[in-house]
């Protein structure tokens, strides 16, 4: 017994030994050894209160709302109790509606296609959490809201009256669900790109924001598999250089970021940087294999800018009655009171003109036409002012008052600027097809300057000389010219082929017309020649032998006699004279030229007859002719980089403005400028002050 004492005492003795440590714990003291307090990790502690003893220890917990009370030890209760008792709890405000959801009644709505529903829409309704926190994303986006915007006062007071339930969630968060709701709608739109859709056309420009930061938009066009035009904005990403090959490079990791390799052309405007960025992708496009027509027809330049050049050129030498309109208006505006007084003068000459007298930028153009467009209406204003004032010929000159001289010279600029104007109107949609008009467009001025330069009048001859010469740079070559514009013309059922060599032959001479005509015919049959070789084996054209002679095909086979018989023609070259679908499209009579006539919706009831022509023409109308597109986009970049948000990061500013358009219904934006006169109507209506009467809700939507 001894021994054994001994033996066990000296192992124990060389163990302490070998190791060389600290003298053991007993199991005392470590119990009596407080732990790491652990922060708590349930959510269930939002909802109740813990009740400790004396010591600090937990007893209980207590729920915030009822004041039951239940155990919740550690390891012998745990929180599945508590849990429960949330979801049950009658005085829980955030307690979920499990037993019967409520009725709502949606009201009416348009559903983005412009089709309303008139009876709105009946549903369940049951309070969600996460639900409503991708509204609130949603919102934000969409309505170009600061994220700060949660944690305002007044948005916090009405959700309180609105919906009690809902946990506002901070300006992080809501930053964290924008920025998923944008990765979650760049996924759908990837497949749904990836599905419905042949081939893509780009625009893209550079915009430098109130950070110092020079941004580029890229922006996909194509028409779907129903035939319907989309617009959409593929990236919205610095770039710090204005090199050709940066930008080449830019939208090359854009397109791979997509996945995107059937391009089919890129708007860009007539920097000489753009020529090189194209070049470039000109090589990694065929390099993918995806390319058509070796990528000939993928530069397209934007005719907004050479149309903005082409004017620019010719008002380079400003009119001096331009002038002297631009002082009087800028003598008006300098004063409130010069403003008020001239506004009586309006109305005492009875002139009813609803806009109000607006600068120009000498830069730009149309703002020139627009101030002499506007001034013009108030000239009776004008006259009568110069009556009343006899400071406004003191400080403007004896010769700087506009007289009738003037007004009738302001009077021609502007007949001669609204040409242009209202075809850069046309030319900028994005949202229907506008390739088909850019022949018309081109056309139609060179037709008007070509009239400027034979006027009798010096000063329009000298405006129609400079600015046909700026217009023969761009388009006075066809050679350098993008033949789709031509193809698209083709494919309009309304044109075809009917006034295209007429064209030619009073822009560019007889016999310089008759030969572009001819090569534009050759050009486009090549094209499509290779779309058919291309789309064949879609479609049920011709009949596919086998090396026997036996047709492989869904509908009832040919005989053996029959087949070889064609084959032999095929091979002979005796079905070369066999009509195909465009010789078939162009022989046909040419519709009643309409401006109604819905293009899209025409090769889409047509499309069965032209599979193959209807797959070129998908391509070719989706082509946009400017890059409004993509500058409008800095329009709304400009506003939610303003000055109280300059501190957002690229990323989420790209998250922001193409989410933005991935989510926008409404293909119709509206003008403020437009509906002045509604809203002065509804200034009208409202209530004095001091009265507290409020208004009856409509029950249908004004």
């Amino acid at each position: 017994m001894s021994n054994t004492v001994e033996t066990a005492a000296t192992g124990s003795n060389a163990a302490v030994d070998v190791s060389n440590s600290q003298p053991s714990v007993t199991s005392q003291e470590a119990s009596n050894r407080k732990r790491k307090a652990m922060d708590t990790r349930s959510v269930v502690w939002d909802h109740f209160e813990k009740i400790k003893d004396e010591s600090g220890t937990v007893i209980s917990t207590k729920c915030n709302y009822c004041v039951k009370e239940f155990a919740c030890h550690s390891k012998r209760n745990g929180t599945s109790s508590l849990k429960n008792h949330i979801l049950s709890c009658m005085k829980n405000p955030h307690r979920q509606q499990t037993r019967q959801a409520l009725l709502n009644l949606q009201p009416m709505v348009n559903n983005g296609d412009g089709v309303n529903d008139k009876l709105g829409t009946l549903s369940a309704w049951k309070f969600d959490q996460d639900a409503i926190r991708d509204a609130l994303a949603y919102m934000v986006i969409l309505d170009e809201l600061p994220f700060k915007f949660v944690e305002g006062e007044g948005f916090r007071k009405f959700m309180s009256c609105a919906c009690p339930k809902f946990k506002i969630p901070s300006r992080w968060t809501v930053t964290r669900d924008c920025f998923q709701l944008y990765l979650a709608e760049r996924l759908q739109l990837k497949n749904f790109m990836k599905n419905n859709c042949q081939r893509i056309s780009l625009t893209t420009d550079t915009w430098t924001s109130i950070q110092r930061i020079n941004y580029m938009c890229i922006t996909a066009h194509f028409i779907d598999n129903n035939w319907i035009l989309h617009k959409k904005i593929l990236s919205f990403v610095p770039i710090f250089s204005h090199k050709g090959d940066a930008i080449g490079k830019a939208i090359e990791t854009c397109l791979l970021e997509w996945g995107i390799t059937n391009i089919f052309s890129i708007t860009v405007d007539n920097a000489s940087s753009n020529d090189v960025a194209i070049s470039y992708l000109k090589k990694r496009i065929i390099n993918w294999g995806k390319h058509l027509a070796d990528c000939k027809y993928l530069h397209m330049r934007c005719i907004a800018h050479i149309i903005n050049l082409v004017v620019t050129e010719g008002l380079k030498d400003v009119n001096p009655s331009v002038k002297k309109v631009r002082d009087a208006v800028r003598y008006i505006r300098s004063s409130p009171a010069r403003i008020k007084k001239f506004k009586e003068c309006a109305e005492f000459e009875g002139v009813e003109c609803q806009n109000s007298l607006c600068l120009d930028v000498v830069t730009r153009w149309n703002s020139t036409y627009l101030m002499l467009k506007t001034a013009i209406q108030f000239q009776k204003a004008f006259d009568n002012y110069d009556e009343q004032e006899s400071n406004f010929k003191r400080d403007l000159g004896d010769d700087g008052v506009p007289g009738s001289l003037d007004w009738r010279c302001a009077s021609t600029m502007t007949s001669l600027l609204e040409h242009f104007y209202n075809v850069t109107l046309r030319i900028s949609g994005s949202l229907y097809v506008t390739s088909n008009t850019f022949f018309s467009e081109i056309s139609d001025l060179s037709c008007i300057l070509n009239e400027w330069k034979e006027c009798a009048e010096s000063e329009i001859r000298q405006l129609g000389n400079s600015m046909k010469m700026k217009f023969d740079k761009y388009w006075g070559d066809p050679e350098k010219m993008n033949k789709l514009i031509f193809f698209a013309a083709v494919l309009d059922p309304r044109e075809k082929f009917e006034y295209m060599e007429y064209s030619f032959c009073l822009m560019y001479g007889r016999l310089n017309g008759a030969t572009l005509f001819f090569n534009v015919k050759n050009e486009l049959y090549r094209l499509f020649n290779e779309y058919k070789n291309m789309y064949s084996n879609m479609t049920h054209e011709g009949s596919l032998l086998t090396s026997s002679g036996i047709v492989e095909s869904n509908r009832k086979p040919i005989s053996i006699l029959k087949a070889k018989y064609k084959k032999e023609r095929l091979e002979s070259g005796s079905f070369t004279n066999k009509k195909n679908e465009l010789d078939i499209y162009l022989d046909e009579v040419i519709l009643e030229d309409v401006e109604e006539l819905d293009i899209l919706k025409w090769w889409k009831l047509n499309s069965e007859r032209f599979p193959i022509l209807a797959r070129m023409a998908q391509d070719i109308l989706a082509v946009p002719i400017s890059t409004v597109a993509s500058e409008s986009t800095f329009s709304t970049g400009g506003r939610i980089l303003d000055a109280f948000r300059s501190s957002l990061t690229p990323k989420i500013v790209e998250a922001l403005i193409c989410g933005q358009n991935w989510l926008r219904k409404s293909k119709d934006p509206f003008s403020v400028e437009e509906l002045l006169h509604e809203i002065e109507n509804i200034e009208k209506d409202l209530p004095k002050v001091g009265t507290t009467t409020r208004p009856a809700c409509s029950s249908t939507n004004n």
